[in-house]
Order: C-alpha cells, then sequence, then structure tokens
C-alpha cells in the first residue's frame, strides 16, 4: 500500500520524524511549531479539542524526502515526473478500504483540526486537502484548494479558472477532498497539466495506487488515505481569505464557491495533514510540477539538463535553467520556453552545464562573470504574470518579465570564463592531513 502512515514508519525507522505529544493548539501553536521545523515531517499526537487525530506536516517539504518515498534518487526525480505524466496509468480499484473504517454521515466539521495560521486569516483552514472531481468526457482530477471553514459542514474553496472551475461550470457538482496522502499522490494532484490526463494515473505511474469508490458519490480516492469528506459543490458564494499564499504575503479576499459536506469517512486513529502556507512544502509541491512542464518547453528549442524554481523566487516566480549549449541564440530561446510553459514566471536566468543551479551562488556568480544586460537581458513589460506577486497588479495581474542570457557567447575564449582549479583539489581528503 502507498500510505501516508507507512512513510511516516519509514521516517521514524530512519530517525527523520519529529514527534511532539505536549498538548498543542490548533490556533497559531501547531503552524509555528511547523515553521521552526521546516523542513522536517512532523507528527501532532495530543491536539487541544481534536483528541481523535493526530496531525501530520512536511511530508513533501524537499526533493529528498519525496524521492525517498518513492524509493528513488534526488537527482532522479524530474525525470521521474516526466515520465509519469508523459505515461499516466490505471490503479487498482479495490473494496474494504482503510480510509472508511469509519463512517459518518451528518458531519460536524468543527471535529476536524482545521488550523488558524496567522493573525489575519479569515477563518480555520485545511490546507492539505486534495478535490477529486469527475467529467464523463475528461475522467478524473485531482487539484488542490485552500479550504477555510464557514460553517458545521460548509467550506468555501478558493478554486483558481482551471480545471477544476471547467469541471464544475459543466455541471459536474460532486467531489470528494481527501486528506492525509502518501507523497506519490500528494505531488501528483499538484501537477496542472492537459485536461483529460488524470492525476490519479499519474500519481499509479509515480507508486502504484489502490483506489476506492466513495459512499455517496461514486468518485475515486487514494484507499489507503487518513480522511475523506464527501460533499457537492453549491450554489453559494462566500467571501474567502484573507490568507497566506506561496509568496509568504497576504492573498486578498474573494467571493469563492461554496462546498457541503455530507459525509466524512476515515481510517481508525486517523492522522490529519497540514501544508504549511509559504512553508518548504507548499513551494515544493507548487514548483515541482512546473520545472517538469519548463523542462519539455525548454527541450524543445535546446538541450536542457536541469530546471529549478528557486527559493529565494518562492519556488513560483524565479527560474534557472541549466542548458547545454550548442547554437548562440540557445540561452534566449530557453528564455522564451521557460515564459511559455510557466505563465506566472517573472524572471529567468541560463546557464551552462558546468553551474550548478541547485546553488544559488553559483547562479550569481555567473550573472556576475558572463554577462552584459545590455546584451543580455530581455525586458518584457506588461505581460500576464502572478497574482501572487505583491509588486503587480494583482488584479489584471499585469508585470514586468526579464530572461538573463548568462551562458558563454559562443564566440569568445571560453577559457577567459571558467574557474580556474586547483590540481588535485577534489582528491584530496581532509582527514588525511588534520588528525
Amino acid at each position: 500500500m502507498a500510505g501516508l502512515r507507512e512513510f511516516l514508519s519509514k521516517l521514524d525507522m530512519l530517525g527523520m520524524l519529529a514527534k511532539i505529544d505536549r498538548r498543542v493548539s490548533t490556533r497559531f501553536e501547531i503552524p509555528a511549531l511547523i515553521k521552526k521545523l521546516d523542513p522536517r515531517p512532523v507528527i501532532f499526537t495530543n491536539i487541544d479539542g481534536h483528541e481523535e487525530f493526530r496531525l501530520a506536516a512536511n511530508m513533501a517539504a524537499d526533493r529528498g524526502l519525496v524521492a525517498k518515498s518513492l524509493n528513488i534518487g534526488e537527482e532522479e526525480l524530474l525525470d521521474k515526473l516526466i515520465h509519469a505524466i508523459e505515461n499516466p496509468s490505471k490503479g487498482e480499484i479495490v473494496k474494504d478500504a482503510p480510509c472508511q473504517e469509519i463512517i459518518i454521515h451528518d458531519p460536524d466539521l468543527r471535529r476536524l483540526p482545521f488550523l488558524v495560521f496567522g493573525e489575519r486569516d479569515g477563518g480555520p483552514y485545511l490546507t492539505a486537502g486534495i478535490v477529486i472531481a469527475y467529467d464523463p468526457e475528461y475522467g478524473f482530477n485531482a487539484s488542490y484548494h485552500r479550504l477555510m471553514l464557514i460553517g458545521r459542514n460548509r467550506l468555501v474553496a478558493r478554486i483558481l479558472p482551471r480545471h477544476l472551475n471547467k469541471y464544475i461550470e459543466r455541471g459536474n457538482r460532486d467531489v470528494a477532498i481527501t486528506i492525509g496522502n502518501h507523497p506519490a499522490f500528494m505531488l501528483a494532484s499538484a501537477v496542472s497539466w492537459k485536461l483529460g490526463v488524470s492525476e490519479l494515473d499519474i500519481a499509479n505511474t509515480l507508486k502504484p495506487m489502490k483506489y476506492t469508490w466513495t459512499v455517496t458519490n461514486n468518485l475515486l480516492v487514494p484507499a489507503d488515505c487518513e480522511v475523506v469528506l464527501e460533499g457537492r459543490v453549491t450554489d453559494e458564494w462566500a467571501d474567502e481569505g484573507p490568507f497566506i499564499d506561496v509568496t509568504g504575503t497576504y492573498d486578498i479576499v474573494r467571493k469563492q464557491r461554496v462546498i457541503e459536506i455530507n459525509c466524512i469517512t476515515m481510517r481508525r486513529d486517523p492522522i490529519f495533514q497540514q501544508i504549511l502556507p509559504a512553508g518548504s512544502e507548499h513551494r515544493f509541491l507548487m514548483g515541482t510540477p512546473r520545472e517538469a512542464a519548463i523542462f519539455k518547453e525548454v527541450s524543445k528549442v535546446c538541450n536542457v539538463l536541469d530546471v529549478r524554481l528557486t527559493n529565494g523566487g518562492c519556488n513560483w516566480l524565479h527560474c534557472a535553467i541549466r542548458i547545454r549549449k550548442r547554437e548562440e541564440g540557445d540561452g534566449k530561446r530557453a528564455i522564451e520556453a521557460a515564459f511559455k510553459a510557466h505563465r506566472s514566471l517573472k524572471h529567468v536566468v541560463v546557464v551552462d552545464e558546468d553551474i550548478d543551479i541547485s546553488n544559488p551562488s553559483e547562479v550569481e556568480w555567473a550573472l556576475a562573470t558572463r554577462t552584459q544586460l545590455d546584451e543580455d537581458l530581455i525586458l518584457k513589460p506588461g505581460e500576464l504574470g502572478s497574482s501572487l506577486d505583491p509588486s503587480a497588479d494583482q488584479v489584471t495581474r499585469r508585470t514586468c518579465k526579464a530572461g538573463v542570457d548568462a551562458t558563454i557567447p559562443l564566440d569568445r575564449d571560453r577559457g577567459k570564463f571558467m574557474r580556474a582549479r586547483i590540481p588535485g583539489e577534489d582528491e584530496l581528503r581532509l582527514e588525511d592531513y588534520i588528525k
């Protein structure tokens, strides 16, 4: 089985899991502790007012954790994700699923450990809920939507004009919200690919999955997830927010759709799950699928080796791309392809194959030693960007984008641009010299 609690057991065995048994509050205290520990995985076992639940966080907080959950090396993760996107496969459908050991009709969502993260939050939030919907033509869709608690069985969901919104507009109102998922399903559900390619199938290629039918509305959910909220999108709209987004700043209040929950199913001794807004997990899950999309698009125009949405750019607004340069225009073509692949991207830097793009100092070194901005800078004013960028117009989403080609010109002496090396520096071991 590919479940959260199996992964938690693995992390515990490796000594990577922080356990907090002291009684903690859902208002500020749990979020503050998650942030203090970030990116270390953590489980809370004694939640004030919600004693029947444990709560897990930081399960997919970095590349190493997710790679470990898939039993692959960290350097293999992007290729693995691209392969899963291009080769989705059907998971096994089972009965008597662990996620339905307990069934609650006429549920009270206030029993669940929704969290108040920040002092200006519009209400208690669920941030790790993955919404599953079905369309007869396009099939199953799974996607993240922050969910604010507004009543006994009512949530208001932040739904962008993407796939789920299209499903709703086409009359598909039934939803299942799955909580407490394995990192494979978490990562797959963060993918925004072609309409009609199911994230459930992408997840199964990442790691074999088992699914089961919901009790009330005939949707598929991971059989070994921890909690499922079954419900329906209504015609009601309500204020959603304010809430902290991936940039660490507050998003604005908007009228959003209300979801009514009519059934909860869960495992015995259930583990709730939350994602810290603007934390490493939030940024990793938002950014990594976009890295895959950028890699695929840039590969159409040049020899791309690696892509990173950078931590300093919130894993959303800034991108570093490493290429093997063959033609003089490769760097600029890579920049344009990256902007095409990820519309929210604001700044792009393209570097040569000798630069480690996971190291910000190396990228900055390439900018310092290999660029002349009057030749290497591309400015794109008035472009459609991200509503999450507080420096842009968050209503029209207009911004100025920029790309820098920090690759070595092919008509220059390459040796002039290379870092000097001391012979033997990589082979020497200091422990052989210093006792």
